[in-house]
């Protein structure tokens, strides 16, 4: 039987710690993340998909939101990078994008908006506006 040196199994550990912590880069099924403006633009000038959710802690629609879009996670029909955006202090993104309330899901594919809902929490509606950019 063969057994690895104490250092060697050292560096197979660390090496797999880090593949596991560059998985999350690749979209393999919907990445919910906090919004940044380098997030967005990376996905956009890549021609990507890519979506904002623009949600406030005070509203239950986006937290029932909130809910459909964990429940999406393991799908890997969903393969991309769900940015949430805090409603309350993004108001120059709000104004620039022409978002008038909370519970606003916008969808991109590179620079081309695909889909856009407000209020919306229905799971179909939702999935099919998230695969209007793939």
């Amino acid at each position: 039987m063969f057994t690895l040196p104490r250092n060697a199994a050292t560096l197979v550990a660390t090496l797999a710690t880090a593949f596991a912590c560059l998985q999350p880069l690749s979209a393999h099924a919907l990445e919910i993340q906090p919004y940044s403006p380098a997030a967005l633009d990376a996905a956009q000038k890549a021609g990507q998909p890519v979506a904002l959710h623009f949600h406030a802690n005070w509203c239950p629609t986006c937290r029932a939101q909130e809910k459909v879009f964990n429940g999406f996670k393991p799908d890997p029909s969903l393969a991309l990078p769900l940015l949430v955006v805090d409603y309350d202090l993004e108001r120059a993104l709000r104004q620039k994008l022409g978002v008038r309330t909370q519970s606003t899901l916008i969808v991109y594919r590179g620079n081309r908006e695909t889909a856009r809902l407000a209020g919306e929490t229905d799971a179909g509606k939702l999935k099919a506006a998230l695969r209007s950019a793939l």
